[in-house]
């Protein structure tokens, strides 16, 4: 049985955080770079994701927006998993890192709201996994219908008690967060 937590950092990325501006870009960087320091001080893994975006992409692989935030970059030893497409566990080994270490739960953050944090949620109960949404961890831009902030707050909404099986997402702010 699965029973280990790790925190997910999914695609924080310069192009995203800086070149998109983000919604409460800093706030997000800062919230996640608290998590990760108590993840790092209990032990528990963390992983990176890292979207590769098409050439001219502003996540074009290689390019200045494709690195991951130096706010918040991985220490050594941690993995950076690249993926090509929203979900992260789509042709990556992000299920064989996670299963290697025997996790279990997920606590998530990153961005894009809509599209990555979205579907890794939906996607890890189905695979088995529970899954802790960071709620005040998460950011995205406007998009021509929603702002961003109503994007993160519906997602919060939709996603909080969604579960297959006995897997669920459980939405919750970072100052709740244990390790």
């Amino acid at each position: 049985m699965k029973s280990g937590t790790a925190l997910l950092v999914i695609d924080v990325q310069v192009g995203i955080i800086d070149g998109l501006h983000a919604y409460k870009g800093g706030e997000v960087l800062r919230t996640i770079d608290g998590l990760l320091s108590k993840a790092r001080a209990a032990g528990v893994p963390v992983l990176y994701v890292q979207h590769d975006g098409q050439s001219g992409d502003i996540l074009e692989s290689g390019t200045a927006g494709w690195k991951i935030h130096p706010a918040i970059a991985p220490a050594d030893g941690e993995p950076v998993i690249r993926k090509l497409a929203p979900d992260s566990f789509y042709e990556t080994s992000l299920a064989r890192e996670l299963d290697s270490r025997g996790i279990g739960h997920l606590v998530v953050t990153g961005c894009e709201t809509p599209y990555c944090i979205d579907t890794i949620c939906r996607r890890a109960v189905s695979l088995g996994y529970d899954v802790t949404l960071v709620g005040d961890a998460h950011t995205t831009v406007d998009s021509n219908v929603l702002s961003a902030a109503q994007i993160i707050a519906h997602h919060n909404t939709v996603l909080d008690g969604f579960g297959v099986g006995e897997h669920a997402i459980a939405v919750r702010p970072s100052q709740s967060i244990q390790f």
